[in-house]
């Protein structure tokens, strides 16, 4: 099992590197959107990096040689810390959270929006406007059609739902009566 605290510790790790201006966010961002592209272009790759029965120095001359030239050195020797620490398998989760403390540094927040039908432009523009004004935040919003919630909207907003929908209301409704 993975301990939850883990790759938040390591996320903050990240984003120590850029409070330090030693690289930017973005650059960060960018090195590890390549680490996850070249991991995805090679299961075998993963799979030996994330393998407890190879030694840790097997592994760190494999990252030496495939990520050199590629990414910056300050995530190369994160990705050796991952490998001492048996922790490369919580890559994903780790890259999961730096994108939320990204998210934060940029004020943003992501939402999802369902809708039964599909939303034209000027109403996702006005949906995102309320939302932006209401949360004080950048939205960045995930557009879903789900036919069977039959009309109105669920906005999701990390664990906290606004179910607006015409399929809520009639349960709500049917429970009243």
């Amino acid at each position: 099992m993975i301990n939850s605290t883990s790759p938040k510790n390591y996320a903050k790790a990240l984003a120590e590197i850029a409070k330090d201006n030693v690289m930017s966010y973005e650059d960060i961002k960018h090195n590890l959107d390549t680490v996850i592209l070249i991991l995805q272009s090679s299961s075998e790759l993963q799979m030996t990096l994330e393998n407890t029965a190879i030694s840790n120095s097997a592994k760190i001359d494999i990252i030496n040689e495939v990520f050199k030239n590629q990414i910056n050195d300050k995530i190369i020797n994160f990705l050796k810390i991952l490998v001492n620490k048996s922790k490369f398998n919580e890559l994903p989760l780790i890259i999961d959270e730096f994108n939320k403390i990204l998210d934060n540094v940029n004020n943003i927040k992501r939402v999802e929006v369902v809708s039964a039908v599909q939303l034209t432009e000027d109403q996702k523009n006005k949906i995102t406007e309320k939302l932006k004004n209401k949360l004080n935040k950048n939205i960045i919003a995930e557009w879903i059609e789900q036919p069977e919630i039959i009309g109105g909207l669920i906005i999701k907003i990390e664990d906290d739902v606004i179910d607006a929908s015409l399929k809520k209301k009639l349960e709500n409704l049917e429970i009243t009566l």
